[in-house]
């Protein structure tokens, strides 16, 4: 596998499929359900979720260049957003020079939580539930035996006195590698056998039982050294780490800085038909410090060598079984192109994806600004609007960039002009 695939971008759809199934050494056949006209049917999608009427295209592309842990990656990323898998494959070409990415991650352990209300005694309660702990896993476990006998199963319970302004409440945690599943379902069965047996030992009325997509014990994280020259120089890298500390103090610029990350994770989530929602809520949980301020996820730094070093950290609850990830034609197909084995690879190459989009964005933020790199490719969107065809597009793009005009007007004047001047 070599994900430097020069040119690539100057193919057509059919023609970089191509190229994809010949350098993983797949069958030709195997990128097919990314054409829509052989992807996921309507029929499908009825069985997926409710009142089906149709199915909604998102364009899907490959971000280029990875090298994660020493080994070539294609990236799938779904995403409606110009840009953000031209700027993902760029950082990535950078991060190439100084060794790519370095990942790792934490057991793919998921959480749910037992809501006991009307105790007398909480903190006793807390004590009786710590000392039924092993009644208890093992209660859970029988819900799951094949889990069990993958390897998973229950690691531990921790139960806390929750105050809020309706009262005290008791909260059982229950803590369950899942393995390659994203879990809910896993954590959520077991949490409602539990239920019962938690509320006589605790004395209370249970309420809710379901997971938490706070998954703070299920973390992946990324790292890459970027060359300060290739970005631009010593001062366009102290210039990111700038641009980073404002994140870190000020959570007005951390929605934005946070939102770049995720350009990047939510694309490849959505590629390989994992859950969108658990992972930004998870994420933005995780940026709310001890202190309980909205901060940055990523942190950029200089190294000795003047080098710019970034590193990210967070929940990544996704799987590779169960759910849309292997129901979808195309998220089957896009985890093919991946390689993954494992729940936590997924997890640390979607992590690599998020730190590299980040850098993309900083880097146009301290450089050129952020519109210059989206407006062009902004643009193409615009003119396609306003009806140019594809002989058409290439003059009315480069129109709209000199011009500094990427509006849906304009480009109706673009587009009058050059078929005026063709009669």
């Amino acid at each position: 596998m070599n994900s430097r695939l020069s040119g690539f971008r100057d193919e057509s759809p059919t023609a970089r499929r191509g190229l994809l199934a010949g350098q993983g050494g797949h069958d030709p056949d195997a990128f097919r359900a990314l054409d829509p006209s052989a992807g996921l049917t309507v029929e499908q999608a009825d069985h997926m979720i409710e009142n089906v009427v149709g199915v909604f295209g998102v364009p899907l592309g490959v971000a280029t260049n990875f090298t994660i842990n020493d080994e070539d990656v294609l990236i799938p990323m779904a995403t409606e957003e110009p840009s953000v898998v031209a700027a993902a494959s760029n950082a990535a070409r950078i991060a190439r020079a100084s060794g790519g990415f370095r990942t790792s991650s934490s057991r793919p352990v998921m959480q749910a939580q037992i809501q006991v209300v009307d105790v007398e005694d909480p903190e006793g309660a807390r004590l009786r539930l710590l000392d039924a702990r092993h009644e208890l896993m093992q209660a859970a476990d029988e819900q799951d035996p094949q889990l069990v006998e993958l390897g998973g199963g229950v690691r531990d319970i921790s139960v806390r006195v929750v105050e809020s302004r309706a009262g005290r409440y008791v909260v059982l945690h229950l803590m369950v590698d899942v393995r390659d599943a994203m879990g809910a379902n896993a954590v959520n069965s077991m949490a409602e056998a539990l239920a019962v047996r938690v509320g006589e030992i605790a004395r209370g009325r249970v309420l809710l039982r379901i997971l938490t997509n706070k998954a703070d014990t299920r973390l992946a994280r990324a790292s890459a050294v970027f060359d300060a020259e290739e970005l631009g120089g010593p001062d366009v890298a102290a210039d990111i780490v700038h641009a980073g500390a404002l994140a870190e103090a000020d959570p007005y610029r951390a929605a934005t800085h946070n939102k770049g990350i995720m350009n990047g994770i939510t694309a490849v989530v959505l590629a390989t038909g994992n859950d969108t929602r658990a992972v930004e809520s998870g994420a933005h949980s995780h940026a709310v410090g001890a202190d309980g301020r909205y901060t940055a996820l990523s942190h950029f730094e200089t190294d000795t060598g003047g080098n710019l070093v970034g590193t990210l950290e967070l929940p990544m609850p996704v799987g590779l079984v169960g759910g849309a990830t292997k129901v979808h034609p195309a998220a089957r197909a896009a985890v093919g192109l991946l390689g993954v084995a494992t729940a936590q690879q997924l997890a640390e190459v979607i992590t690599a994806a998020g730190l590299a989009q980040n850098l993309a964005a900083l880097r146009a933020l301290a450089t050129e600004g952020i519109q210059r790199g989206h407006m062009s490719l902004h643009a193409r969107n615009v003119a396609v609007s306003a009806g140019a065809t594809s002989d058409e597009l290439p003059h009315v793009v480069s129109r709209l960039v000199a011009d500094r005009a990427v509006r849906a007007d304009h480009a109706d004047r673009v587009l009058a002009e050059l078929r005026a001047g063709g009669r």
